[in-house]
């Protein structure tokens, strides 16, 4: 494994507006936490957060990076002391709170998700959110295989296995939160 450099390219908001204010910037590459593990950055997704945050109408949650990006998809390359599925080489895709539209991103583990060898890394980025289990969460997944369209429910732990169980799989999700 390649030594992690001190630096890395992030996109930084450059003010409030269309894309043509995302700029390159160089940040300090994020340190993992306990529970934590650094992601090198091979795919990010792009959704509404990241647009509004762009927009001005989004922002960070307190003791969140400023960089954009919700969700990624990577190789582990140091993980926290605490970290209990997760090692360096293992490719993942993960949830974050931010900071996914850079080289490197940092990830609690239990918000991660392992991604078979072979698998595109692309992928995984839509099925991950209403897999990871945020709070109460009713999931509905839509899996369509061989041009054939099957309709699965199930609680997140199970569905993991089911999404990312063969490279020609491709999935889109759908969920809502419950609110009591």
């Amino acid at each position: 494994m390649t030594a992690v450099p001190t630096t890395m390219t992030a996109i930084e908001i450059k003010e409030f507006g269309g894309p043509d204010n995302l700029v390159p910037a160089t940040r300090p590459v994020p340190e993992p936490q306990n529970d934590e593990v650094l992601i090198k950055v091979e795919a990010a997704g792009v959704n509404r957060p990241d647009v509004l945050q762009r927009m001005g109408g989004y922002a960070p949650p307190p003791g969140a990076s400023d960089i954009p990006g919700l969700e990624v998809a990577g190789t582990v390359v140091k993980a926290g002391s605490g970290v209990q599925k997760f090692k360096v080489g293992d490719r993942v895709c993960a949830l974050v709170a931010g900071g996914g539209y850079a080289e490197y991103c940092v990830a609690p583990w239990a918000q991660c998700l392992s991604v078979p060898d072979g698998y595109d890394m692309i992928k995984p980025l839509p099925c991950q959110r209403p897999i990871l289990p945020f709070g109460p969460m009713c999931l509905t997944a839509v899996a369509f295989r061989a041009g054939k369209l099957s309709l699965c429910m199930a609680v997140p732990a199970a569905l993991e296995q089911q999404l990312f169980s063969s490279p020609g799989h491709r999935c889109a999700c759908l969920y809502h939160c419950l609110h009591r």
